[in-house]
């Protein structure tokens, strides 16, 4: 409309930006502010200070420790959905952040980390999500006394809710090697490196109101090491009695738990090599979950840059 009140004529091309600058109007005034930030891609090709996003993250992390453990599944969900054979899931598009995605059983609370994670985003539009949840979680590692992760940027956030997989793709806790096997060969693992990253057990708890289980896995979960291995193997494990889900406790505290996921790493001999080979030497560990963290968060993506 002209400032003259009388109807403006637009024809063309002209006309195709008026009506798109209208549709604009109209959706930033229906559309609540939460869901255009969660919708909204990165600008292709802007600039984006990565070193400044590290520092905003770690300011992040360091502000509560207990945030750590979260924003590293937050990282690993948003890369095990990938499937080797059709080239779905993985983190390149960001798909965890959609409510679609977010609403799978196993990512329960992620919604937390997403949300400590917003003013980073905020305060650097032109990144993507989908770079952010993942440099998160090399950024959380490293924080908590961890190795330095090799991360490299590029990913590009999907508007598109037909780009979330199916729920099931992420490991059950209820399951055994079987199970583990079929869901990281799925995704291009092998044992050694499904025990690898079995390690970041080490790391947080479980929590009931999200999964069912309850308990941390180690007695230092804000500091990453190789504990869990050394819990899994040297202490005697036994079924809980409770009202929840099958899970471990040990017999010597009952402070401590284990998921039958963890426990199939030492009843498995195949997994269970892997095990001592981790729990004996804290440095073989630290160097091979460097690399295998990476492999995982470079799942489903493409023309991957060094920043």
């Amino acid at each position: 409309l002209s400032g003259s009140g009388q109807d403006e004529k637009v024809s063309g091309p002209s006309r195709r930006g008026f009506l798109d600058r209208v549709m604009a109007g109209v959706l930033a005034i229906v559309l609540p502010k939460p869901a255009r930030i969660l919708m909204e891609p990165a600008l292709a090709g802007a600039e984006v200070d990565y070193g400044a996003v590290r520092k905003d993250i770690s300011e992040v992390v360091l502000a509560d420790l207990n945030r750590g453990p979260t924003l590293v599944r937050l990282a690993w969900h948003s890369s095990g959905t990938f499937d080797k054979m059709n080239k779905t899931g993985g983190s390149g598009k960001g798909t965890i952040r959609l409510k679609e995605e977010l609403q799978h059983g196993a990512n329960a609370g992620l919604g937390n980390a997403i949300a400590w994670l917003e003013p980073v985003k905020k305060k650097h539009p032109n990144l993507s999500y989908a770079d952010l949840f993942t440099l998160a979680g090399v950024v959380a590692i490293r924080n908590m006394g961890g190795p330095d992760i090799a991360w490299r940027a590029g990913r590009r956030d999907s508007m598109d809710p037909m780009d979330v997989t199916e729920d099931g793709r992420l490991p059950e806790a209820s399951k055994g090697a079987d199970h583990l096997r079929k869901i990281f060969y799925r995704m291009g693992f092998n044992d050694q490196e499904i025990v690898c990253l079995a390690g970041a057990h080490a790391l947080g708890r479980a929590h009931r109101e999200w999964s069912g289980y309850e308990g941390p896995w180690t007695a230092t979960p804000i500091f990453f090491s190789n504990a869990f291995y050394r819990f899994l193997l040297f202490m005697k494990w036994t079924p809980r009695e409770w009202d929840g889900p099958h899970q471990y406790t040990d017999e010597f505290t009952g402070k401590f738990m284990m998921l039958p996921t963890d426990i199939a790493l030492i009843e498995d001999p195949e997994f269970r090599k892997y095990v001592e080979l981790y729990a004996q030497d804290r440095y073989k560990f630290f160097d091979d979950f460097a690399k295998v963290f990476q492999k995982l968060e470079e799942l489903g993506t493409e023309n991957l840059h060094n920043v």
